[in-house]
């Protein structure tokens, strides 16, 4: 028997939707009935759903996660949300009516995201910190965690390590070179000349502006190298790297030439993917409770601008994060 909050929740939802793969025409806002919890869920009026370039990829039927869902269309989009606890199902007993949650929700075939209210596994969410408003915290988990597993996980980052940090005023980027900075690392991140000052204000050691440098000629004896761009400049990075240096990249498509090239230089390179973990999301919590970790949006859409949004999100050249505001 589900428990609901004081306040009325409405009966229909605004939610964002694809009956297909395709470009961007295909996001439409529909109106469903606002589901219910089943055991072990919670039901969050959602504020903030973050946007995350697998959205896109997804949507254009690309990757792992459109694999998953082709046979389940049509399909509501996002897996990063905050807002408020309406109503819990049974044998939920962490959570309650009232409380401020955020999460990497439905990964990857389930989504749901993009939507006024979304259904969630209540292990998946974390507390939102007072200091945080649940707008921004809609776009912090699976960006986040990325960095996070990626440095810490992956790459084993310590304090006094050298890290060059590729795309560093990006959505994971701006995160991992907070991460990094708050472990005691050594900063390097590439950029344009447009975000110098912006990663400087996040304590930057070192701006490299990637349309101008060499990075294979400015780098060496680096300890990890986080590549969020892939491709030829995941390549290039290896160079940078010290004997006992790893580099982690993150695009799917591009990672196995990667670590190939690695091999034969005799070189470590890692792929990974995000996964939900809602332990190092509550660090995380803290980090930003404490004040060493903030979350910046580039711009907030509404529902209804989700076309709009995807447009941005695609050119790859945000600042920090990208969100819909779902009040």
């Amino acid at each position: 028997m589900e428990t609901t909050a004081d306040q009325n929740t409405e009966s229909k939802m605004r939610h964002v939707v694809y009956d297909r793969f395709g470009a961007r025409d295909v996001l439409q806002v529909a109106q469903s009935d606002v589901p219910a919890p089943a055991a072990g869920q919670v039901l969050v009026r959602v504020h903030g759903a973050g946007l995350n370039p697998i959205d896109w990829k997804t949507r254009k039927g690309l990757g792992f996660a459109a694999r998953q869902i082709e046979n389940s269309l049509p399909w509501t989009p996002g897996y990063d949300v905050a807002g408020e606890v309406v109503a819990v199902g049974d044998a939920v007993t962490t959570l309650a009516p009232g409380d401020r949650v955020m999460g990497m929700v439905g990964f990857p075939a389930g989504g749901g995201g993009y939507s006024e209210y979304a259904l969630a596994a209540a292990d998946e969410l974390a507390i939102v910190p007072e200091e945080l408003d649940l707008v921004s915290a809609g776009a912090l988990p699976l960006a986040a965690l990325t960095a996070w597993r990626a440095l810490f996980e992956v790459a084993k980052l310590d304090s006094g390590q050298k890290i060059l940090i590729h795309a560093g005023a990006g959505g994971v980027g701006h995160f991992a070179v907070q991460f990094a900075l708050e472990r005691g690392a050594h900063v390097i991140a590439t950029a344009s000349a447009g975000n110098r000052d912006f990663l400087a204000e996040l304590g930057v050691h070192e701006v490299i502006d990637y349309r101008t440098t060499d990075i294979a000629e400015e780098c060496y004896g680096l300890d990890v190298v986080l590549d969020l761009v892939g491709g030829d400049t995941g390549k290039r990075s290896l160079h940078t790297l010290g004997e006992h240096g790893v580099l982690v990249t993150i695009p799917t498509v591009t990672a196995d030439e990667i670590i190939s090239a690695a091999e034969e230089l005799g070189l470590r390179a890692h792929g990974m993917t995000v996964r939900p973990d809602v332990f190092h999301l509550d660090e995380i919590a803290e980090l930003i409770e404490d004040g060493d970790v903030k979350v910046h949006i580039d711009k907030a859409f509404p529902l209804e601008e989700v076309a709009q949004a995807h447009e941005l999100l695609e050119g790859g050249h945000v600042r920090g994060k990208l969100v819909l505001d779902c009040r």
